[in-house]
């Protein structure tokens, strides 16, 4: 799958994002990498990504439609390791019901 294939089924998707309060969790950051996340975003433990239920606070827009992160160049390792077509966005779409993603490579 192509770069510009796999944004767009990012855009479209979201499901990774909105799967569980407890997958947007801290875990190789920095405090430097931490601090450039707005506070606004991070749970009171400062662990994990702030949900809102098991939606990512940072996520905008509707899953399956049309998604954004609204701190992508800030995110989460957790969250850039997600990639279309792995177990975890499988599993997480299949969550939503969408139908799975192409597998990468």
């Amino acid at each position: 799958m192509s770069a510009i294939d796999e944004e767009t089924l990012c855009r479209s998707c979201g499901a990774c994002c909105s799967f569980s309060k407890e997958w947007p969790r801290f875990t190789l950051e920095s405090e430097a990498e931490l601090e450039r996340i707005p506070a606004a975003f991070v749970d009171a433990r400062l662990t994990h990504m702030r949900c809102e239920g098991d939606r990512c606070s940072a996520l905008a827009g509707t899953v399956g439609v049309s998604t954004s992160c609204q701190i992508y160049s800030v995110r989460p390792h957790v969250c850039r390791a997600c990639e279309p077509g792995d177990e975890a966005c499988h599993l997480a779409r299949r969550r939503f019901e969408l139908m799975p993603a192409p597998r990468n490579g």
